[in-house]
């Protein structure tokens, strides 16, 4: 390519939060803009890059001409681990540390380090950068080009974070004292808020469970929510039919908000390219879970995957291994090598004995195309968003078991609007998972949840994300109206 015609091609930057289920959509957000003509520079951190290359091989990355990775450090001391790094720490570390590096990073991609870029590399043009790396916006102002903040999680959940705020002016957080976690006041109606309805202060995403002012998860969700405002438009996970009225509250608080998910099918329409095979998991996937899928029963398998952040303790990993064992149901369980709180997974030799012959566990594995998979009959979740998606998108009813952040948030949603889910007690006994699993597989209730996903993943993947479908024409009005500002999508 001459260096004539890459000085014509717009040139994204895409920067999302430095766990695994931040970086999943925003890679997808990423070949959907390499489709539309632009060079792409994807930035991860430089842990979550070794972990990266790591995972999918060495040379995994290479032979990548119009888009490329780069790195920033994250600001916390150097480790070998292969796990998540620790939320809070990681949150002030990027506060206090990332935006000089990514300033410099900027500098580099426009020429100023002829030894980092090329002439075959135009200017950066916009940023797209996750939500909670707010510090771009400074960056993006700096350099007088667009800063798109993308929001991964359900718009619902971001419609909460924006009212941290009047949380707090109301007195409602910080918590007066432990007891408020278990004596009902969780339970307290949050009525006051257009466009929620049916919603409990527990409902909200779990860092306003705090009793410190100073806590730095909820002041840190709080300052960055708010800090959207500042972006040249929002784009989010979700589309219109699922939360229209939420989507409709936020509208006056913040710029044009493009509604473009679920991005697990919308990338879906992206031509087969050289890019298709690029993945994103900074775990090595275990192979051979699809195949011992092959020749399963229809909607027989129960898949149980607690995502990339959730921790157990072992007595809660028994506790759902007897609940699953006791269901009499295969299933596929996905059990990362850090899923247990500062220990190896172990579970009984009479547990395994019980099901070795109807389960199969993996550390990783390809989890959207497991949940299309026709042997899966439902999912055993802690409702991360991506997850929640993934689910809609496989027309899948789903056990929740929320965990923390915004998934129970995304819980209450699913149980309760969409009717798709029923939820697991934090406090897990097997009875309780037996019953359900058993419930959602082959009782009354779970058949009419099938029924339902069915229809959401009709909504999701016909109505939204194929050609003609609100998201996908969202995408490209984006593209047009925010990025390339009137020329052509396809030129």
């Amino acid at each position: 390519m001459s260096s004539a015609i890459a000085s014509d091609k717009p040139h994204a930057v895409c920067i999302p939060y430095p766990v695994q289920g931040h970086i999943n959509p925003m890679l997808k957000i990423a070949k959907l803009l390499h489709s539309q003509g632009f060079h792409v520079t994807f930035v991860n951190t430089e842990y979550n890059h070794r972990r990266l290359l790591n995972s999918r091989g060495p040379a995994a990355l290479d032979g990548l001409a119009d888009f490329r990775f780069a790195t920033i450090p994250d600001g916390l001391p150097p480790s070998d681990d292969d796990a998540t790094q620790d939320i809070p720490s990681l949150c002030q570390s990027i506060t206090a540390t990332c935006l000089p590096n990514f300033r410099r990073l900027l500098s580099q991609l426009n020429g100023d380090n002829p030894s980092f870029s090329s002439p075959c590399v135009p200017p950066v043009s916009c940023i797209v950068s996750d939500a909670f790396m707010s510090f771009t916006l400074d960056a993006a102002k700096e350099l007088g080009v667009p800063d798109v903040i993308f929001w991964p999680a359900s718009a619902c959940a971001f419609l909460c974070c924006l009212h941290y705020r009047h949380l707090a002016e109301r007195e409602l957080v910080p918590l007066r004292d432990v007891d408020q976690l278990t004596n009902g006041y969780l339970d307290t109606p949050i009525d006051w808020i257009p466009g929620l309805k049916n919603m409990r202060f527990k409902d909200f995403p779990a860092f306003v469970r705090t009793l410190d002012p100073n806590d730095v998860m909820f002041n840190f969700i709080k300052g960055e929510a708010e800090r959207a405002s500042l972006a040249t438009a929002i784009l989010v996970n979700t589309f219109d039919e699922f939360e229209l009225p939420i989507i409709e509250a936020m509208t006056p608080m913040l710029p044009p908000i493009y509604t473009i998910g679920p991005l697990c099918s919308l990338a879906n329409q992206v031509p087969e390219s050289p890019l298709s095979s690029l993945g994103s998991n900074l775990w090595k996937e275990q192979p051979g879970c699809l195949e011992w899928l092959q020749g399963k029963r229809p909607n027989s398998i129960v898949y149980v995957n607690f995502g990339s952040i959730v921790v157990l303790t072992n007595d809660q990993l028994i506790e759902f291994a007897w609940g699953l064992a006791n269901s009499g149901y295969e299933f596929l369980w996905v059990i990362r090598p850090d899923l247990v709180k500062g220990d190896s997974a172990i579970l009984p030799t009479e547990l395994l004995e019980e099901i070795k012959e109807r389960c199969l566990f993996a550390s990783w594995c390809p989890q959207e195309e497991i949940l299309c998979h026709p042997a899966i009959g439902a999912f055993l979740t802690h409702c991360g968003w991506n997850s929640t998606m993934e689910s809609i998108c496989g027309g899948l009813p789903m056990l929740c078991w929320p965990f923390f952040a915004d998934q129970q948030t995304n819980c209450r949603y699913a149980c309760n609007e969409l009717g798709v889910g029923m939820e697991i007690d934090n406090n897990v006994k097997r009875m309780e998972v037996e019953e359900l699993i058993r419930e959602v597989m082959d009782g009354e209730e779970g058949k009419e949840m099938k029924r339902r996903a069915m229809e959401w993943k009709k909504s999701a993947v016909r109505a939204a994300t194929q050609p003609g479908g609100t998201s996908f024409v969202n995408f490209e009005r984006f593209v047009l109206e925010v990025l390339k500002q009137g020329s052509s999508v396809l030129d």
